[in-house]
């Protein structure tokens, strides 16, 4: 772990909508305690002044959908001692990675009137597919909390307090009533990892798995609740295919 009066840190941005660099924003005053023990070395969003690595926590948001950005992520990873992904789109793919399911170069033709200009891969794919990655913060965004709990951690050298259970547990914790089986909302509360608060729940929506599947989620049990909500095959399908879509729900 790093040196809590030594730690240099960097956030490196992907392809992505920068939501969750500014969820660390957002911290504010909360992170005023930790930079006296934190310095960001790289992070673009904030500051064009960049200095060389070696970094001692590398924070990076985004997948990986061009052949330059495949190539980037090995060297910070080689720049870094400990690498954070954040969010669904470094976790996941993001939603960007519905290209998986389709032809990348037909969307190219039309989109773009000089489709040869881009560079891009065939797939949107989480880091983990390219480097080892030594945690991950789950989220479209990324829960405040969490990061916050992540970076005192990281610089108190202990391991951080994560969650790694449901949404449902989260919708125990706050004495909510189950949105699934007492009004028939369909809810991937149930097969979602932990750590949004139960946000949707607690306003009498179902849960739309913005923070991707669990430990082994047991979506065969799920569906025929959700068929019973009225979900067909099509909107089975669909719900899945969202903020996570190339995540392994099963």
């Amino acid at each position: 772990m790093p040196s809590p009066k030594t730690t240099t840190a960097a956030v490196w941005k992907f392809t992505s909508c920068d939501g969750c660099q500014l969820t660390l924003l957002d911290c504010e005053d909360e992170l005023l305690p930790l930079t006296e023990h934190i310095r960001f070395a790289h992070f673009l969003e904030v500051t064009s002044v960049s200095e060389p690595g070696p970094y001692d926590i590398s924070i990076v948001e985004g997948s990986v959908t061009t052949p330059e950005e495949a190539e980037r992520i090995r060297w910070i990873r080689e720049q870094s001692g400990v690498l954070v992904v954040v969010g669904a789109c470094a976790t996941s793919g993001g939603i960007q990675a519905l290209r998986n399911f389709a032809d990348v170069e037909e969307f190219r033709s039309i989109v773009y009137a000089r489709p040869d200009h881009i560079a891009t891969l065939a797939t949107s794919t989480p880091i983990s597919a390219h480097v080892t990655v030594d945690y991950e913060l789950r989220g479209c965004p990324i829960s405040k909390t969490q990061l916050l709990e992540l970076l005192t951690a990281l610089l108190a050298g202990r391991e951080p307090d994560l969650p790694d259970t449901s949404v449902c547990t989260e919708c125990k914790r706050r004495g909510l009533t189950c949105v699934l089986v007492a009004d028939g909302t369909p809810c991937l509360g149930p097969v979602t990892h932990a750590g949004c608060g139960a946000l949707c729940p607690a306003v009498n929506r179902g849960c739309y798995g913005c923070f991707g599947p669990m430990n082994r989620p047991n979506v065969p049990a799920l569906v025929p609740l959700l068929r019973r909500g009225g979900m067909g095959d099509d909107q089975l399908h669909l719900v899945f295919r969202t903020f996570n879509a190339a995540a392994e729900w099963s």
